[in-house]
């Protein structure tokens, strides 16, 4: 029996959560969107759902502070966690974040894709290399989207995605890497496809 189709465009809000005891219950299906506090992760949420508020853009970077949940159908979740790096906010605040988004990446079952985000001019960045490689150890695929990719010619986007892939391929793991831009919708279609299929897995197995 095939699984139904996967619209983004039905995820709507459901609650912010500051830790992972408060977020729904550990069931279904979860793709989690992580990047640096300003990778353009707010604005890649509303690209792939179409929806221009679903996902509040700021333009002081960092202000997404909690587990935000966004529930596309009864089993099947987008997970918006909390930016690291560049967040001018005191050190407290910044260990608290990083603690939800650490625990929630070791311990969340329902969790089968992760969808790290770089800006396309300054990609792989300690923070962003360390999460990729926890990811490849767990064994959990990952679609890089190096986001603003307008901001480059397309000769050189290419050129920057294919030194990504060459960077990460001693990794040996599931990751896709494309370049993406929310202004022009830029690899939209493809990042939908990947995010969609990972919503459809089979979790009875």
């Amino acid at each position: 029996m095939s699984n139904p189709v996967v619209h983004l465009s039905k995820a709507t809000f459901t609650i912010s959560a500051p830790d992972i005891r408060r977020l729904p219950e550990d069931t279904g299906i979860e793709v989690a969107f992580a990047g640096r506090s300003n990778a353009g992760k707010s604005s890649a949420l509303n690209t792939l759902t179409n929806q221009k508020g679903l996902a509040r853009i700021s333009k002081t970077p960092g202000r997404t502070q909690l587990i935000n949940v966004f529930e596309v159908s009864e089993t099947q979740r987008l997970i918006d966690l909390p930016g690291y790096g560049f967040a001018k906010v005191p050190l407290e605040m910044k260990k608290k974040w990083q603690k939800a988004l650490g625990e929630y990446l070791e311990k969340r079952e329902s969790l089968k894709g992760l969808v790290v985000l770089m800006d396309i001019r300054h990609p792989l960045k300690d923070l962003d290399r360390n999460l990729i490689e926890w990811a490849a150890e767990s064994n959990l695929p990952v679609l890089a989207l190096l986001t603003k990719s307008d901001k480059l010619s397309q000769g050189k986007a290419s050129a920057e995605v294919l030194k990504v892939k060459k960077n990460l391929a001693s990794l040996n793991a599931d990751i896709r890497v494309q370049a993406f831009s929310s202004l022009k919708r830029t690899g939209a279609d493809q990042a939908d496809k990947i995010i969609c299929d990972w919503l459809s897995t089979d979790v009875s197995d």
